[in-house]
């Protein structure tokens, strides 16, 4: 069974950059175009994995992040930030808020599946 994946960016170009690299390596894919977006698909659904941009739209990545720690079944879920934020301080709050990993745009594909397969082992 491959695992699933959710991916949230306000950008189209990126969430189909990042869904093709992840199709391509056999994981299963769900996109959402914002935090709350995301937030509404997992209220529904549990996934293996989540990628999210930071700055977006109705909710951004750390209140995603908060959110989501606060629901019972993605409290040890993977959720990794991928954002051209690349601050310390910025870093630091998304480690507060639960996130797992950092990663900054533009993203190298290969890097990408690596942190997936560390990651999900």
């Amino acid at each position: 069974m491959s695992k699933s994946i959710l991916i949230v960016d306000d950008s189209v170009s990126i969430r189909q950059m990042v869904e093709m690299t992840l199709k391509s390596a056999n994981y299963q894919v769900t996109t959402a175009q914002d935090g709350q977006d995301a937030l509404e698909k997992c209220k529904g659904a549990s996934f293996d994995f989540v990628l999210t941009d930071q700055n977006m739209p109705r909710m951004d990545g750390l209140s995603l992040v908060k959110s989501l720690r606060g629901l019972a079944n993605f409290r040890s879920t993977p959720i990794v930030m991928l954002t051209t934020e690349a601050g310390d301080d910025m870093k630091a709050k998304g480690k507060a808020a639960g996130a797992t990993g950092w990663m900054v745009k533009p993203f190298d594909p290969n890097k990408l599946l690596d942190v997936m397969k560390r990651v999900l082992g």
